[in-house]
């Protein structure tokens, strides 16, 4: 078994409160990520898939197929977007970055379990300080 993870960046905008609070509570709860006018970050995304090196082509994965099916899939969807508006993905669901992971690797999975590989981890970074890493 072998681990092959590729780098993705994406900027994106949200929100994080809930619609059944009050303005004051959301902002005790999310502080400045309540911010009704919304924020952005400048996100790192790392998709990392295992499975078996290939005899003939050596690969456990074509690095460009993988490229494809991240940008196709997530960052085409997300990047310069509001992720609580405009990500269909994303439609129903907190945009906390431990959410927006969780989401996109149901994204992600079942397309490369079609290349016959497994998706073992994605990480994303919000900030250079605060990241999730979520493994299914």
């Amino acid at each position: 078994m072998i681990y092959i993870t590729r780098r993705e960046r994406f900027s994106a905008a949200h929100r994080l409160f809930r619609e059944d609070w009050s303005q004051e509570q959301n902002e005790a709860v999310f502080g400045n990520c309540s911010n009704p006018n919304w924020h952005g970050h400048n996100y790192e995304l790392f998709v990392t898939v295992k499975g078996e090196v290939n005899p003939e082509t050596g690969f456990v994965i074509d690095l460009k197929r993988m490229k494809t099916i991240i940008l196709e899939q997530v960052i085409n969807k997300l990047d310069h977007k509001n992720v609580n508006l405009d990500v269909d993905f994303m439609q129903g669901k907190r945009a906390s970055t431990e959410v927006i992971a969780i989401a996109i690797f149901d994204e992600l999975r079942p397309r490369f379990e079609e290349e016959q590989v497994t998706l073992h981890a994605v990480k994303l970074y919000e900030t250079e300080n605060n990241f999730v890493e979520y493994f299914g």
